[in-house]
This record gives structure tokens, C-alpha cells and sequence, in this order.
């Protein structure tokens, strides 16, 4: 891993020092990075997911995108993900790809972690 991949994964552990934030080198100088047990609110049953996705080794200056969730996860109303939700899978894993592009990075400010937590509101929000 780069040294900025690094850096974004530490922040990350201080970002969610109540969870286990497992991070694996991609060998290209990224990581592939998995937080468990996030809380994600009422609107959702399960209430906790784990959230899952790459820094690529261009970080800062790419996008995290994009992010995934565990693939069981549905609206506590019974109604269907709105935009933004697409089956999909992780690493082979099967999962639930969440769609939110960053359009106009910043790469001194729009960090793994500020990235990270803006979904899990954005999901809270639905």
C-alpha cells in the first residue's frame, strides 16, 4: 500500500474505533477495505451492515467508489431501495452496490473516511 492508502486507512480506524476496519493490499499500491457492524439507523433491518469497498492507489486524488453493503439488507417499510441501490458483489462476495459518486473531488478534503461517512448518513437519510 502507498502511504496515502495508509493514512486513509488509519483515519478510518479512528473514524470507527467502536468496529473492526479490515484492510488487505491490492498489490498495486490500493487496499481493499471492509468496516464491520455500522450502524445505519432504523430505516433498515438489519440496523447494522458492514460497508465494504477499494482505495485505489491513485488516492486522494480518486474516488472512493463504489461502496457496498450486505446483500440481505431491506427498508424496515417494506418498500424497495430507491436510486443509488444495485445487486451487485464484493471480492466475489454477493452484496448491494450503493451508487454515490463524488463529482467534484477535492483530494485535500473529501478523505476515505469524510467519504465513508457521508453514505452512512445519505442511508440513514432514505
Amino acid at each position: 500500500m502507498n502511504p496515502q492508502v495508509e493514512q486513509a486507512i488509519a483515519e478510518l480506524r479512528v473514524c470507527f474505533p467502536d468496529t473492526e476496519v479490515v484492510a488487505s493490499d491490492t498489490k498495486d499500491g490500493g487496499a481493499s477495505v471492509r468496516i464491520d457492524s455500522v450502524d445505519i439507523g432504523s430505516a433498515y433491518v438489519p440496523k447494522e451492515t458492514w460497508i465494504a469497498f477499494g482505495i485505489a492507489f491513485q488516492y486522494p486524488y480518486a474516488d472512493v467508489y463504489p461502496l457496498f453493503v450486505r446483500p440481505d439488507l431491506a427498508r424496515a417499510d417494506g418498500q424497495p431501495h430507491g436510486e443509488g441501490f444495485a445487486l451487485g458483489s464484493f471480492e466475489g462476495e454477493p452484496a448491494l452496490q450503493l451508487s454515490r459518486r463524488s463529482n467534484h473531488l477535492n483530494a485535500e478534503i473529501d478523505t476515505a473516511a469524510l467519504k465513508v461517512t457521508k453514505v452512512i448518513q445519505w442511508l440513514r437519510d432514505q
